[in-house]
């Protein structure tokens, strides 16, 4: 009885020490592509990333490639035994203030991680079903636990590239202009949506965020790039669009407005949000200024700090029903 006190007594604690979404005014996500586990700071333990973190002052973040691959400075392959991240990801996130946090999916080195100041629940990893259907860096399904306001988090990284999976080298280009690479994005989409938004009934009149580097381009961009209005290189966004109900939110913050999101100068990170949140964002940003204005390192074809640019979107959490 007495021990059953005592953690009774820790466990109201925590309720008042811990932040909650139900009570929060406010609430900010951050999501960046941090390239080989922010190989650019690990030389320096990360204390420049952990600073500028702390400067956006998130309340979630959902960081894509994040484990650790390469030797500082180098792209020397790093043996698993001494990477530090994923596995240290609460060590790292409690230094910016994250107490919580979670692999959302890892299916090989550039798993997905979210954390946050608030209690999680990691739903489901999906990597594919063994057989026909493969998600190449995985994607995760997280909620946080707000009380009332139950809010899904979807990370996704697709396959990169126009060429299909797993095409040899001696093929791939006749597998670019097939645009297999397309065609197999669609079926990993599919698999997500089929996995977390296509389980619930009324998907439209929940909370879901659905984030990540897409490695394809939206049509709503083509002013920025020219293509044939047909092009199969918007087969990915146009079935986001016709498939479900999320909405792409930087496209509908800056309409005719384009924001790059990679060192080429393309649009393949995007935040998608279901309409029900859409009325409750208060602001939305990519961030191309500060600690984040990368460069390029010399080494390989890697960046300093990253080789995207990080996504900040700010949410009125009274306006969420």
């Amino acid at each position: 009885m007495i021990k059953r006190a005592y953690i009774r007594i820790a466990l109201a604690i925590l309720g008042l020490v811990l932040p909650s979404l139900a009570s929060a005014q406010s609430l900010r996500v951050l999501y960046w592509n941090i390239q080989n586990g922010m190989w650019a700071d690990q030389e320096n333990d990360y204390d420049n990333f952990v600073s500028w973190v702390k400067e956006m002052n998130p309340d979630i973040c959902v960081w894509c490639e994040a484990s650790t691959i390469y030797y500082s400075g180098t792209a020397d392959v790093m043996p698993e035994e001494d990477r530090y991240l994923p596995a240290n990801w609460g060590s790292l996130a409690a230094r910016y203030g994250h107490p919580f946090s979670i692999v959302a999916a890892q299916r090989d080195e550039y798993p997905q991680v979210v954390t946050s100041r608030f209690p999680l629940q990691h739903v489901a990893a999906l990597c594919g079903n063994g057989s026909d259907t493969l998600v190449v860096h995985g994607s995760g399904w997280i909620k946080a636990k707000t009380g009332g306001r139950e809010m899904n988090f979807v990370t996704v990284h697709l396959k990169p590239f126009l060429y299909g999976y797993d095409v040899p080298k001696a093929d791939r280009a006749e597998s670019a202009a097939r645009f297999e690479g397309e065609y197999f994005r669609i079926a990993e989409i599919d698999y997500i949506f089929d996995h977390t938004i296509r389980t619930r009934p009324a998907p439209e009149n929940e909370n879901w965020f659905m984030m990540g580097d897409f490695n394809s381009r939206s049509r709503v961009d083509n002013y920025q790039y020219g293509w044939s209005e047909d092009s199969k290189r918007f087969m990915v966004h146009d079935h986001i669009a016709a498939k479900s109900p999320y909405r792409d939110l930087v496209a509908e913050k800056f309409p005719g407005e384009f924001q790059k999101t990679d060192g080429s100068g393309n649009r393949i990170d995007f935040v998608y949000v279901t309409p029900r949140l859409l009325d409750a964002i208060s602001g939305v940003k990519v961030i191309h200024d500060g600690w984040a204005a990368h460069y390029k390192s010399g080494v390989s074809k890697f960046y300093r700090p990253s080789d995207h640019f990080p996504i900040v979107v700010d949410i009125d959490v009274s306006k969420i029903r």
